[in-house]
């Protein structure tokens, strides 16, 4: 990669200022400064990039495409909330340079060494932070700050005996492979030494035998066990002497757990593994609220970055709010408040480019507000780019997800039935129901006194004039997911069909399942529903989305933008199933007959509660808390936690450890009794013990329960906005039991 490379920086149309780039000695730091003073204006670290788009992938980047070729420029898109940067190059090689170089840089590498599965730029990180004189030495003093910084308050007489063992040199320093070793010390495993040790005849290796016997008795691997562990030596076996001879050692022991073969999450359930031939209302559906909004819901910024987000996180149902713009152009705002706009055929371009990246259908949701007659024929024009898909006679009524794979379904108001699109014209009158009026209008009118003008009620001059306003066209391209107003569960059973769907406030959600849950889950058996946020929630906060799952809702819509246990517990259920945004409902919950009431298991007849057991062992490389003093140490512990049911809503934590987030043992024993398995999702939350005021979040880590794998597994946390914080893990132990 170049280094010190001139580049435009642009945060709009009119401000494009040239910095100088230039990746650090470290291969590390990214820090660029002003051409014309020569001040470094700020820096950034690689593990802070997510990711690299190239081209124009940004609004303003876009609002440039005919002054700078998409060759030319490219975004550097980070973790969390932080901001985008948006860059071009001078040449085309030199946007490619960076491009690549930056790809290259961010993909994980593992440090193939010792004890510990750690990448090479997070040991190489540790070291440029303790070598504080810049001499690519390391003395006892900066040593003391490194273990300050790692999170643990270490006795000084036990530093220093490690930090001597690691100077084979006797200079006083540390530095290369030494650096290596006092790491390796630091970082031994005597919890996991001990269960090698249980299993290993002369407690050096593990023969093939003893490995497929851990296997077998520990991990419940029951089908291929002497294949699995021939590969688990060939894939995690550091030494070729070793891996000849068919043995592992507790090297390679240690590196086996803390892959992907030995997390909690079971990787046969991290691909595409559920049927997919199902109809559309047997899933449940990755669904967003006002996804174009990356803050508040009333001064927020509009951005493409929400959709990009959105579908990248496995989103499959977005919404978009089209409304009059200058020049007959739509754009895409939250109506009737204040957050700014981005013009519709943007969003569109950007459907185009992420809608499949997992090949399944989208569902467009929205159209609160339909552009006029000026704007619609623009609006088709655009839409034409994403393809609305028309169907034939040949089509079901209820078409399975995977004969709408690679579809583009139109959420919205439709004049009459979707038999009148595929087959012609009939006699029925215009039916344009919109999902957003009754309940949610009167709310707003009571709340804001502001009605939409596309959310009148049914009847009178309102219906009329929504007639008049809709176009046929339009109407047209609403297939399989036609918007209609919810009237009861006996109404909806008698007039609607399976190509509708009705949405609901989470209030109103929330007294169907309290007045007639068993009603409302055969209702979902066979038409989708889809649950959106209070209108008070203006500050983009989200509602518990588990209650809505267990009535079998599958469009439960999240303000994707909000970090917090809401949008944990989304991740949690689609993070399986190869991240498509589809999780195939339990049976019973696929059936018309269906006697499940989540408020009352007992009445249904399932299989019988099941007991999970976990034995929390200890943790392992923690994060600090965010914007914590320099020199202060977690005191961690572990919170789990089961969203289900009401009957299995439960949490238990472990005691704190004090001034330790490196290498804290709990050895604690939690247990929960499950009676809908099938719906629950496990919550594992590490925080900082505080006796004076609210503990601190320190990580995350959430799954479906029917994706544990038990035995002895390594929970990989993730930070509050669901991303990787590499490598802070827990080690515990699963038990399942009936």
């Amino acid at each position: 990669m170049q280094q010190g490379t001139l580049m435009r920086k642009v945060k709009s149309k009119s401000w494009k200022k040239q910095r100088y780039f230039k990746l650090q000695d470290d291969c590390m730091t990214i820090w660029y400064q002003s051409k014309r003073t020569g001040k470094t204006e700020s820096a950034f670290s690689i593990s802070d990039v997510e990711t690299v788009r190239e081209g124009h992938q940004s609004e303003v980047l876009q609002s440039l495409a005919e002054e700078f070729p998409p060759e030319r420029c490219f975004t550097i898109v980070f973790y969390g909330r932080r901001g985008n940067l948006d860059l071009i190059a001078g040449s085309a090689d030199e946007a490619q340079c960076w491009v690549q170089g930056l790809r290259q840089l961010i993909e994980p590498r593992f440090f193939p060494l010792t004890s510990a599965l750690v990448s090479c730029t997070w040991i190489r990180d540790w070291f440029q932070k303790a070598d504080k004189n810049k001499d690519g030495r390391m003395n006892f003093k900066e040593a003391q700050r490194l273990l300050k910084m790692m999170n643990v308050d270490m006795n000084e007489d036990h530093a220093l005996r490690l930090f001597q063992a690691a100077d084979k040199s006797e200079s006083g320093t540390l530095e290369g492979e030494e650096f290596v070793l006092f790491y390796k010390a630091l970082t031994q495993r005597e919890e996991v030494l001990s269960l090698f040790q249980d299993f290993s005849e002369d407690g050096k290796k593990l023969t093939l035998l003893e490995l497929v016997d851990f296997l077998r008795q520990e991990q419940l691997e029951d089908e291929g066990t002497e294949e699995l562990a021939m590969e688990l030596i060939d894939k995690y076996e550091p030494s070729e002497t070793a891996r000849a001879r068919h043995v592992l050692s507790a090297d390679g022991f240690l590196m086996y757990l803390c892959s992907p073969e030995g997390s909690i999450f079971n990787p046969r359930h991290q691909a595409l593994w559920q049927d997919m031939s199902q109809p559309l209302c047997h899933y449940f559906i990755s669904s967003s609220h006002n996804t174009y909004l990356i803050e508040d819901q009333i001064c927020g910024q509009s951005s493409i970055e929400g959709y990009i987000r959105a579908l990248k996180r496995g989103c499959r149902c977005l919404e978009v709010d089209c409304w009059d713009g200058p020049n007959g152009e739509p754009m895409v705002y939250h109506g009737h408040t204040f957050t700014s706009k981005i013009p519709f055929r943007e969003v569109v371009s950007t459907l185009g480019k992420y809608a499949f990246k997992v090949g399944h259908p989208s569902l467009g949701a929205g159209c609160r507000g339909w552009p006029s007659a000026g704007g619609r024929g623009t609006w088709l024009q655009y839409g034409a780019a994403v393809g609305p898909w028309r169907g034939s006679g040949a089509y079901s009524l209820s078409p399975t997800l995977q004969e709408l794979k690679h579809k583009i379904l139109l959420k919205a108001k439709k004049i009459g039935r979707l038999e009148d699109t595929l087959d012609g014209p009939g006699d029925e009158a215009p039916d344009v129901s919109d999902d957003d009026n009754g309940a949610e209008v009167e709310e707003e009118k009571r709340r804001a006194k502001v009605v939409h003008p596309s959310r009148g009620t049914q009847h009178g001059s309102a219906l009329q004039k929504d007639r008049e306003s809709l176009a046929q066209a339009l109407s047209d391209c609403v297939i399989y997911c036609k918007n209609v107003s919810f009237r009861g569960f006996q109404e909806a059973r008698s007039h609607s069909r399976p190509s509708e769907v009705s949405s609901l406030s989470e209030a109103k959600a929330r007294k169907l399942i309290r007045d007639a849950g068993n009603e409302f889950v055969r209702h979902n058996t066979w038409q989708l529903t889809r649950i959106y946020p209070s209108g008070m929630r203006t500050d983009s906060s989200n509602y518990n989305p588990q209650e809505m799952w267990n009535v079998g809702c599958q469009i439960v819509a999240l303000n994707f933008q909000t970090a917090g246990m809401e949008m944990d517990l989304c991740d949690g259920l689609f993070s399986q199933n190869g991240c498509c945004g589809y999780v195939l409902k339990p049976p019973f919950m696929r059936d018309e007959e269906t006697i499940f009431n989540p408020s009352d298991p007992g009445s249904w007849e399932g299989p019988g509660p099941i007991t999970l057991t976990i034995q929390v062992i200890s943790g392992q490389q923690l994060p600090k808390v965010a914007n914590s003093k320099d020199g202060a140490i977690i005191d961690p512990l572990v919170r789990v936690e089961i969203h289900g049911v009401p009957a299995d809503q439960a949490h238990q934590e472990t005691k704190y450890i004090e001034n330790n987030g490196f290498n804290p043992r709990w050895d604690e024993t939690l247990q929960f009794q499950l009676h809908v398995p099938e719906l629950a999702l496990v919550r594992f939350v590490v925080e900082d013990y505080d006796k004076t005021s609210r503990n601190d979040f320190v990580g995350q880590f959430t799954l479906a329960f029917t994706n544990i794998k038990p035995g002895y597994r390594h929970i990989h946390l993730l930070s509050k906005d669901g991303t990787s914080i590499p490598p802070s893990s827990l080690f515990v132990h699963i038990c399942i039991t009936e």
